[in-house]
């Protein structure tokens, strides 16, 4: 859906240039016959009744200006194109709804955290940095905010029950951080057409002994990413050549995401446990029975640079440099995404559901002339150290944060904000327009029913029982800002060839630990910061695991190429249902 000033925007400055009727419910219904429509969960008396709610709970803000900030991405340019307008024409709360990258709005949260300045009144920032937010205690629970401070502004329609993501952004305290804005998880890409050909099948069958199809196990996944890299595809329209996996590989901040969004978890790292492993979770990070980060290195009973670990990297490092584009490894994130939209990528293990809307465009080569998509997304296969139990992906979690250095009044005004953009009222058109689901009314309701056969297995992924294994970043993480930013240096090292992939992941863990002990010495974070361990080799910590029921750090599997197996795409969608 295309982003416009469209007639929404065009009725509400109408509203608002009428004078002191501009916050009423005129402005709302104009809203809401204009750009909502039925694309609504709620029936009209109801998203009526709750616009009525936030124009009375914004009287004595009226006339404030507001900023908030998000990262760009087209649920947000939604948002600040379109919704901030429709909340200052019906409420008289100006706000500016800045756009700027993930990396900027970790900064600027970063500078205010350490100022005290108040940069921004609200903001959109990753669940990721929930263990961040609990430790240094700078961001307000919004469980004490929505019972204190903040009941008079916190819509009685608002709903938690009803969102998908609040266990990603609940502190091991048991209070509410975050609100959930927009989700995306990373899944399986492949092409669905070329999968389900007669010839195509029968010539993977001759060569491997087996079905194509989804891939379970990384072994599989390789097997499959071989055969497809160097086919000619051409006698089903497609490229002469085709390459049989996608990545990027370029040393950039960005290299450092597609390691942190929990590569190392698919491969079998860490602890069992969801939304993330305990005691040890998926950046290998080991905590105590009171939540204190105890090391990242397996010498401190960590697992960052622990056998599965590496397993996860050499993988990376060996697809990269076998099946994938070459000009793959100068790119960064950003350069890689549109790539498999251009019909040459047979797979990906690692796709953005994110990417969806662009994918689905009319006219690309991964689609068909009735709509419907060539491919399909699909969960992630798992790495040979992978055991039930374990969390196999990522979901970025995009949520509104409100900081304690905000003054209370301009907080409640972003507030209202916040809750507008997430309200049922507007949730379902949001959802349609940039495809990050936070709701289960969204995801169940009829309209999505519809569309779902243009949207690649999008809406049959988020309605499966299958989605709880997708988190963000947890608890064990307590300080992200400064700990992601190691991430990229290190795998960057092993990508150019400047390091192994156990060298890489060695420095990783000892420079985690130079931050956790920094965080120890400054006792800043009080008694749930970190506090490292004693030093023991990797036979005594796995021993350690294994007596108390655990399973990281596990010991190194000789024979790492265990058996492939693949299942039919349209038997994995049954099986949901």
């Amino acid at each position: 859906m295309r982003l416009r000033y469209s007639a929404t925007a065009i009725a509400l400055a109408m509203c608002a240039l009428t004078g002191p009727s501009w916050a009423d419910m005129e402005a709302a219904k104009a809203f809401l016959d204009s750009e909502i429509g039925d694309l609504s969960v709620l029936d009209r008396a109801d998203q009526e009744k709750q616009m009525q709610w936030f124009i009375d709970a914004a009287k004595p803000f009226a006339g404030m200006e507001i900023k908030v900030v998000s990262e760009t991405i087209t649920t947000h340019e939604y948002e600040s194109k379109v919704l901030a307008p429709a909340f200052t024409a019906i409420t008289g709360i100006k706000v500016t709804h800045d756009l700027i990258g993930e990396g900027d709005v970790v900064e600027k949260l970063q500078t205010q955290m350490q100022s005290g300045e108040n940069i921004y009144d609200a903001y959109v920032n990753d669940s990721d940095l929930i263990g961040t937010h609990w430790r240094y205690q700078q961001a307000r629970s919004l469980t004490d905010w929505m019972a204190g401070v903040g009941k008079d502004v916190t819509d009685p329609m608002l709903d938690l029950d009803d969102f998908i993501g609040t266990d990603f952004t609940t502190a091991p305290d048991g209070e509410l951080y975050q609100l959930p804005d927009q989700q995306f998880a990373n899944l399986y890409w492949f092409r669905y057409d070329w999968f389900n050909d007669e010839k195509t099948k029968a010539d993977f069958k001759a060569k491997y002994g087996y079905e194509l199809g989804v891939p379970i196990n990384w072994s599989a996944y390789e097997d499959i990413a071989e055969f497809f890299t160097g086919r000619d595809m051409s006698y089903m329209g497609g490229p002469k050549s085709v390459y049989g996996n996608m990545d990027y590989g370029k040393k950039d901040p960005s290299l450092g995401w597609r390691f942190t969004d929990a590569w190392l978890s698919m491969a079998g790292n860490g602890d069992k446990g969801l939304p993330n492993g305990k005691p040890v979770d998926e950046w290998g990070i080991k905590v105590d029975e009171n939540d204190r980060p105890v090391g990242s290195c397996v010498a401190r009973g960590g697992d960052t640079n622990g056998p599965a670990s590496v397993y996860a990297i050499e993988k990376y490092l060996e697809w990269l440099a076998k099946y994938t584009p070459p000009a793959a490894q100068g790119m960064t994130f950003g350069e890689a995404g549109p790539v498999p939209a251009q019909g040459e990528i047979a797979q990906q293990m690692f796709w953005y559901t994110a990417f969806t809307a662009d994918m689905v465009k009319p006219g690309l080569p991964v689609m068909n002339e009735d709509g419907t998509p060539k491919w399909r997304m699909a969960p992630s296969p798992h790495g040979v150290y992978w055991k039930d139990g374990m969390k196999l992906g990522y979901q970025d979690v995009g949520s509104w944060t409100l900081l304690k250095s905000t003054p209370d009044d301009r907080a409640k005004a972003a507030w209202l904000y916040a809750q507008f953009v997430v309200s049922k009222t507007v949730d379902l058109k949001k959802s349609h327009v940039g495809l990050t689901l936070i709701r289960e009314s969204s995801i169940q309701d009829e309209s999505f029913t519809k569309r779902a056969p243009e949207l690649g297995g999008l809406i049959e992924f988020y309605r499966s029982p299958a989605r709880v294994q997708w988190s963000p970043t947890g608890t064990n993480v307590p300080d992200y800002p400064k700990l992601a930013q190691l991430w990229w240096q290190a795998i960057g090292d092993a990508s150019s060839g400047a390091k192994t992939a156990q060298e890489a992941m060695d420095s990783l863990c000892a420079e985690q630990e130079k931050v956790l002990a920094r965080l120890e010495r400054a006792g800043i974070q009080g008694d749930i910061g970190p506090k490292l361990a004693e030093e023991h080799d990797l036979a005594y910590w796995n021993a350690d695991a294994v007596a108390k029921g655990n399973l990281a750090p596990q010991l190194k599997i000789e024979n790492e190429k265990d058996t492939p197996q693949t299942i039919s795409y349209d038997e994995l969608i049954k099986s949901w249902q």
